[in-house]
């Protein structure tokens, strides 16, 4: 049992110097990132200063976009407001087709729902935000760098459990292992206390992000378990170059009022969330128009064929178990108390990864000084 205890606390210790740093790096930016609607209003309240009244046409809403970002981008998408004071959102991107591998240079625009002024232009990749999002999900490292998060992740999840494991007590009862006061030191007793209560939620994170990083690899996983029907694969399979979406048209059969009105009529109950403007199929497929909506809670999209504006079945987005893994990463729609662990999770790291250095520095000297004795 000693020998055990020893080999699992030199893998704990050794994962813990390893990974401390990218581990860091990715718990402060997620803590960012948990909080992102909150901290931009806080840095950039003139994104947010909407008007009040009835809400402009979505082809007001469009069209100022499209003014805003000049000749060289076309705009993508257009997201409606998702509660009342805040802003529409619309995406573009440059014409063109991308570089293979690279993804498109872009632009998002904050547009007043009811005025169709746009408030602020920005790229979604720069920014203390955007800078963010890159950290996190890939650490700033090109081509390879959503598996480097993913292997981290596991790092992080073995540790998180051996921690839990070395945290149990065996010469003092379970209950007085709650305590503070577990050795002589402040750096000891703040390592274990902190560790213990953030493992859980640090160890659900991991996972969840691994299975965001390796996602056809946990979807197959998950279907073995499951016993759920395969999915078709991705093209360029995981780990491989990322693709990214064709083009839009320049010019489309359908405007962007009457898709709204056809979703209307079909999806009565629902609300309408993002038009997402018809791209150059890949395969014969008519384009069609790609409209999210929500129905208490349940996002599903709508398929409006440009040309003769059919509605395709309603399906719900995605792969359930891959929405519900990153909802849970995330903390979206999750309950606040949720999203405030995940906030802490996020910074617990840097407190661990420092006392858990102290620690491991000072192991040789108190084995020298056993040696004295």
């Amino acid at each position: 049992m000693a020998a055990l205890r020893r080999f699992w606390l030199n893998v704990h210790l050794w994962l813990g110097v390893g990974l401390m740093i990218p581990v860091i790096l990715l718990g402060l930016s997620g803590s960012l990132l948990t909080f992102d609607d909150a901290f931009d209003r806080m840095l950039t309240p003139a994104r947010y200063a909407v008007s009040a009244g009835e809400p402009a046409a979505p082809s007001r809403l469009l069209e100022a976009a499209r003014g805003a970002v000049g000749q060289d981008f076309v705009v993508i998408s257009l997201r409606l407001p998702e509660h009342a004071g805040d802003p529409a959102i619309a995406q573009a991107r440059i014409k063109g087709r991308p570089t293979p591998g690279a993804p498109p240079r872009g632009q998002r625009l904050w547009i007043d729902p009811v005025s169709a002024r746009v408030l602020d232009v920005a790229d979604p990749r720069g920014g203390l935000f955007g800078f963010a999002h890159q950290l996190h999900g890939q650490l700033m490292i090109p081509e390879i760098g959503r598996k480097v998060v993913g292997w981290v992740g596991w790092g992080l999840l073995i540790s998180a459990l051996t921690g839990i494991w070395l945290w149990c007590p065996r010469a003092i009862s379970f209950l007085a292992a709650f305590r503070w006061k577990r050795g002589t030191r402040f750096t000891h007793n703040l390592h274990h206390f902190v560790g213990f209560w953030i493992a859980i939620p640090l160890a659900i994170l991991a996972a969840t992000g691994v299975y965001i990083s390796f996602p056809q690899s946990a979807r197959t996983f998950t279907q073995v378990v499951t016993q759920a029907p395969a999915q078709p694969q991705q093209r360029g399979g995981e780990g491989g170059p990322q693709r990214f979406g064709a083009p839009p048209f320049d010019h489309t059969h359908l405007n962007i009022d009457q898709v709204a009105a056809i979703v209307r009529s079909n999806a009565a109950s629902s609300e309408l969330v993002a038009i997402t403007l018809p791209t150059r199929p890949r395969s014969d497929d008519a384009p069609s128009w790609r409209v999210d909506t929500d129905r208490h809670g349940q996002t599903s999209t709508l398929q409006i064929n440009d040309e003769t504006g059919a509605v395709r079945p309603t399906r719900v987005n995605g792969d359930p178990i891959a929405l519900f893994m990153r909802r849970l990463h995330d903390g979206g729609d999750q309950p606040m108390v949720w999203r405030v662990i995940i906030f802490l999770a996020g910074i617990v790291p840097a407190i661990l990864g420092v006392t858990g250095l102290i620690m491991w520095l000072r192991r040789p000297k108190r084995g020298a000084a056993t040696s004295r004795n």
